[in-house]
């Protein structure tokens, strides 16, 4: 690619925002006594290097489940380990066996984060260049400054930005999208093994191949690569529980330390559907435990389903894309037990339509920063969260243009503007009423940031601050999902092989 320094400058820019941020506050710092996400880390490493395998997932006198109990698949598990061993041979005393709970040092701090840049340095950062290298019909200047913006996208920064299991999502996106597809498909299945909540991408993938497998014929190539595609995702799967299936008792354990349906229907003030709700009605005091998992799964069903038909009957990389937006948003807004950190597995496929949309994509990408702001303000990240919004902004605003593509076609509305206009001839001031909207929810999001850091919320009303910042992030969220693009005008633009 040309200008090849220049995306080399925008790697080492994200590399040094990432490290930047890494020196300030972590989840659950000097907290006792379960302090937060960062000893969940820790303690995993204890667990995994201590105990046998056999003992990971079940509790007992030497791993207490409720104390940060390993809750993700066989690969999380794994990589503990593998980082167990290198803080063995630093420094024994981080992973002993109960007499390292809570430690924390600032040597351990560094070789905490270094853990998680390495990885973001290998795995994630590598397939964001590659899939801004591989995309067509832009210039080499815009593929640069669309890798500028996906790197510093703060959201992932943030949030414990060792999300390992994006980065391999992104290579199952890069791989399907370029018919790689049984490499693509290794690399979605390392990422649902490594973390479960991959699943909100796992009906795209599987409309999209499936669409692939029509496309070419079931009855020829098409059935062929459907074996192969079925033996990539047996085999996978197999390696990674292998040790678990000696016994059915340990990959039930497994299945129900992944799947905790115990937990409820959200957790705190996440910004979903039933969080927004519940200010009226009690869903979960209305509505038996196994009647919300009902619900929830049949709401998530229907609003995911015509995205995931057209795909299938429409296979394109563009499309592909798309419906991995539209099926994260459905599990998000209406899925059961979503967690504040789950908008990142939105954010994810919306920084892959960046440069197609990128007023839109860059709108939600900046609210689904705001909608953490809870856990932001808990582990005391409100200064790393600004700046490193205001520059993702800054950096999206001037890259892009943002302000200047607004017309219907831009936006992906054209196709509902049509339809309005077929009652309301004179509907032509859609872009307005959408930029005005933007202008709006900014401010209130300002707004909603002083006021939560600044005033304390009303007795009677102690979560008001946190409700109001999810209905505005519903409000946005439901927008986003409604402009998916006017279906006349998803011409391929297909990536590279």
């Amino acid at each position: 690619m040309e200008k090849w320094y220049l995306m080399t400058a925008v790697v080492l820019l994200g590399l040094t925002v990432r490290w930047t941020v890494s020196l300030n506050s972590y989840s659950g710092a000097g907290k006792p006594p379960m302090f937060g996400d960062y000893e969940a880390q820790r303690h995993w490493q204890e667990i995994t290097f201590n105990l046998p395998i056999k003992q990971w997932y079940f509790n007992s006198s030497d791993n207490n489940l409720q104390y940060w109990g390993l809750d993700y698949p066989p690969l999380t598990a794994y990589h503990s380990l593998l980082c167990a061993y290198v803080a063995q041979f630093i420094n024994p005393d981080w992973i002993a066996l109960h007499s390292s709970r809570g430690y924390e040092s600032q040597a351990h701090k560094l070789f905490m984060r270094a853990t998680v840049l390495i990885a973001d340095l290998l795995i994630y950062i590598p397939a964001v260049v590659l899939h801004c290298c591989c995309l067509k019909e832009i210039s080499t200047k815009k593929k640069i400054a669309n890798a500028l913006c996906i790197l510093l996208y703060p959201g992932l920064i943030l949030i414990d930005y060792g999300h390992f299991h994006l980065g391999l999502a992104l290579w199952g996106v890069l791989g399907v999208s370029c018919d790689w597809d049984l490499l693509g498909s290794l690399a979605f299945c390392l990422a649902v093994n490594y973390k479960q909540m991959e699943l909100y991408h796992s009906l795209p993938f599987f409309c999209f191949l499936l669409g692939k497998c029509f496309k070419k014929g079931l009855k020829g190539k098409g059935f062929v690569l459907f074996v192969k595609l079925a033996g990539t995702v047996v085999a996978s799967f197999t390696l990674c529980w292998l040790p678990f299936f000696t016994e059915r008792a340990q990959a039930l354990q497994v299945l129900r330390r992944l799947f905790p349906v115990d937990r409820g229907l959200f957790e705190d003030k996440v910004a979903n559907i039933w969080c927004s709700v519940s200010v009226f009605l009690k869903i979960k005091d209305i509505l038996p435990h196994h009647v919300q998992i009902i619900v929830s799964f049949c709401l998530t069903l229907l609003s995911l389903l015509p995205a995931c038909v057209k795909l299938t009957l429409q296979p394109s990389p563009k499309g592909f894309r798309f419906t991995l937006v539209s099926c994260a948003l459905s599990f998000f807004l209406f899925s059961f037990q979503v967690h504040e950190k789950s908008i990142l597995l939105v954010s994810l496929p919306v920084c892959l339509v960046l440069s197609e949309i990128p007023f839109m994509s860059t709108w939600f990408l900046l609210v689904s920063t705001f909608s953490m702001l809870p856990l932001l303000l808990k582990d005391d990240l409100l200064m790393p969260s600004v700046v490193t919004t205001m520059a993702f902004f800054i950096a999206c605003a001037t890259s892009f243009s943002i302000f200047e593509k607004t017309s219907e076609e831009e936006l992906r509305l054209k196709s509902f503007s049509v339809s309005v206009r077929k009652h309301l001839p004179r509907f032509t001031f859609l872009p307005r009423i959408i930029q005005h909207l933007f202008i709006i929810s900014v401010i209130t999001m300002v707004l909603l940031t002083l006021m939560t850091v600044t005033l304390d919320p009303p007795q009677k009303l102690p979560d008001l601050f946190s409700v109001l910042d999810s209905w505005l992030i519903n409000s946005v969220t439901s927008l986003r999902k409604s402009g998916r693009g006017d279906p006349r005008q998803r011409e391929e633009a297909p990536f590279t092989r």
